[in-house]
């Protein structure tokens, strides 16, 4: 897993406020989150052994995040006492929506010698959050690491804010064998107005030759492999938040492809895994 450890502070409202509105809130929770630590925690959930190639800093967020590993058993292969971790405010409306305030931190300077603590060469697949792709210095650090693996399957998530990559970033992420997953607001992103999602997902199967998958909430999910749309329903969940519903989906994907199960019977458990995750108040599922 390539990407961040973030700190949550989780936050309820009954909506979110308009410039200059001042609305009350109420604090649920603070815990560590961040795509590449859900999708850890989705993995091991699901019986899947996953590295977390996460950077930890030195300060307040740092000092939880690291206690949480320790707490959690995750080896900690990468600190960096530069700067502290980066933090959000998450804010859950009434219906289970979020919503984010991100301040950044040690993540978002990647540095080429931070690989030297893994193998890639070791792992199955890799996963790529889009977060960290928006800084250009080190979207070109992990993609030059990663293409020095070409047959190493990464699956690349695009994140909310997909649309601040550029072009030239986009075009090295988005190459033969890697796999697409996105939700249908993010998808969008990555093609034009008048295009639904589904053609924006056949187009990018072309240009991949891999799978690209679209979650679309409580309905399930939607890909396309090899040029061929299939639909996977969800399963019936009561939403209570759905922080880390994306991550989930991706670890429970990767989980199932990684025991060699087909991309059917891995979007079946993708979907379960996710419809868990929006059920319970953390972002992230552990066993209890």
């Amino acid at each position: 897993m390539i990407g961040a450890a973030y700190v949550d502070i989780v936050v309820n409202v009954q909506r979110l406020p308009r410039s200059g509105e001042d609305v009350p809130g109420e604090w649920r929770r603070t815990q560590v989150g961040g795509s590449a630590f859900n999708v850890q925690r989705a993995l091991t959930y699901a019986g899947a052994t996953a590295n977390l190639l996460v950077p930890i800093g030195r300060g307040e967020h740092a000092t939880i995040v690291r206690e949480t590993f320790q707490r959690l058993g995750i080896p900690m292969l990468l600190q960096d006492p530069s700067a502290d971790n980066g933090w959000d405010v998450s804010f859950v409306e009434a219906n289970g929506e979020r919503a984010f305030l991100s301040i950044n931190g040690v993540e978002r300077y990647w540095r080429s010698e931070w690989f030297e603590t893994v193998n890639l060469a070791d792992y199955s697949y890799v996963y790529l959050s889009g977060y960290e792709l928006e800084d250009p210095h080190a979207a070109a650090v992990i993609l030059t690491a990663l293409e020095r693996f070409p047959q190493l399957p990464v699956l690349f998530d695009t994140s909310p804010r997909v649309d601040q990559l550029t072009a030239a970033v986009l075009k090295r992420i988005l190459r033969p064998g890697v796999l697409v997953h996105s939700n249908a607001v993010e998808i969008q992103r990555l093609g034009s107005p008048d295009e639904t999602y589904q053609a924006i997902a056949q187009r990018l199967n072309a240009l991949t030759e891999a799978p690209v998958v679209v979650t679309l909430d409580a309905q399930g999910c939607y890909y396309v492999d090899q040029g061929q749309a299939h639909m996977v329903p969800g399963e019936a969940s009561q939403v209570v938040n759905t922080i880390g519903a994306g991550d989930t989906h991706c670890g429970g994907l990767l989980a199932e492809l990684t025991a060699g199960h087909s991309l059917e019977v891995a979007m079946q458990r993708a979907n379960h895994l996710a419809a868990l995750v929006v059920a319970q108040r953390g972002g992230a599922l552990e066993k209890v």
